[in-house]
């Protein structure tokens, strides 16, 4: 599933990034089939790595790496990232630790698989990398700070989880994983690089049953001139990061030398209340949806922001994309693949 709209974003990426560090290195890609994780193979094979892409497709779509299978230097193995072993004489340079449900419909219908990708599923990883000697990056997430009461959240801040709440799942098992990552760094002076990722939308996000996250069900309702739904009195803020600046920082975070053993919040400093973004939404769509309000479900963060002053500091990145421009491809894609999405 790949289109203009995704080809020319990946030019736009690959224009800030160092090519020739990625030709012929052997990557592994967990959750390579899902959202980000499609896009970061796409990347690395238009980048002349060896990518093998380790998927189970309980959440990622085969349709997102379908285009990839005629490389040579793609390989798909569909595979629980909790019992993954490396093939016989196969060393990886670098492991992408991606896997995980993220939607927090998702998440909480399967919260046993969720906490196993995250933390024996993490365990499993680290274990590679440590046996390969691999630089080993984890996709983490703004989940771990939970509803924050610092705003814009920078990486020095804690957290204010609930370790037994309904999101407990998802946001403890990655800061498991966080913690996991920081042991093997510590105990057998393994590279690792953990990015913190906030909201992210764009082409190839799902948007089918419980998968779908705020942005692609308000397109989709829009769309279909359903009812927008709004969870709470929509006051709460959320900061939405495009597609293509997220898949730049992971990026380069792997090869920046001064990545190396950081935690580094990735996501769009620009907050937007939630009735607004629907309101946006309906407006970009020209839709008659009428925008409705439902009982917000528990624990839900009211603001989420990050500071993204290390991210400028150490990978020289922030976000290009501004919401607008980032809804419309979305919206454009959305329309072009509806058929095939809902």
């Amino acid at each position: 599933m790949i289109d203009e709209i995704i080809i020319k974003d990946l030019e736009n990426i690959l224009n800030s990034i160092e090519k020739d560090f990625f030709k012929g290195k052997n990557f592994l890609v967990t959750g390579g089939a899902g959202f980000i994780g499609s896009w970061i193979c796409d990347a690395l094979i238009k980048l002349n790595a060896n990518v093998t892409c380790l998927d189970n497709l309980s959440s990622g779509k085969n349709e997102n790496i379908d285009h990839l299978f005629k490389y040579e230097n793609f390989k798909f193995i569909n595979e629980d990232v909790t019992k993954y072993s490396r093939e016989e004489n196969k060393k990886y340079d670098y492991i992408l630790h991606l896997a995980s449900r993220a939607s927090p419909e998702e998440y909480q219908k399967y919260p046993i698989e969720t906490m196993l990708a995250n933390s024996l599923g993490s365990l499993n990883m680290l274990e590679l990398a440590r046996k390969n000697n691999s630089i080993i990056l984890f996709s983490s997430t703004s989940e771990i700070y939970g509803d924050a009461k610092i705003i814009p959240t920078p990486e020095e801040y804690w957290g204010n989880v609930n370790p037994i709440g309904p999101r407990s799942c998802y946001d403890e098992s990655k800061r498991f994983s966080e913690a996991l990552f920081i042991a093997y760094q510590k105990q057998y002076g393994l590279d690792t690089r953990i990015l913190r990722i906030f909201n992210t939308y764009g082409p190839r996000i799902r948007a089918d049953g419980f998968y779908a996250r705020v942005i692609p069900r308000f397109i989709i309702q829009a769309l279909n001139n359903k009812d927008i739904t709004v969870y709470g009195n929509g006051k709460q803020t959320r900061s939405f990061c495009y597609i293509s600046d997220t898949i730049e920082a992971i990026l380069l975070t792997i090869y920046k030398k001064e990545a190396k053993n950081e935690v580094i919040n990735i996501g769009n400093p620009k907050e937007i209340k939630i009735i607004e973004l629907a309101e946006k939404i309906k407006l970009l769509t020209k839709s008659n949806s009428k925008i409705i309000f439902k009982p917000l479900p528990p624990d839900d963060p009211k603001r989420r922001c990050p500071d993204i002053s290390k991210a400028k500091k150490i990978l020289n990145w922030y976000p290009k994309i501004e919401l607008d421009e980032g809804l419309m491809k979305t919206i454009q894609w959305f329309i072009k693949f509806l058929p095939n999405i809902i």
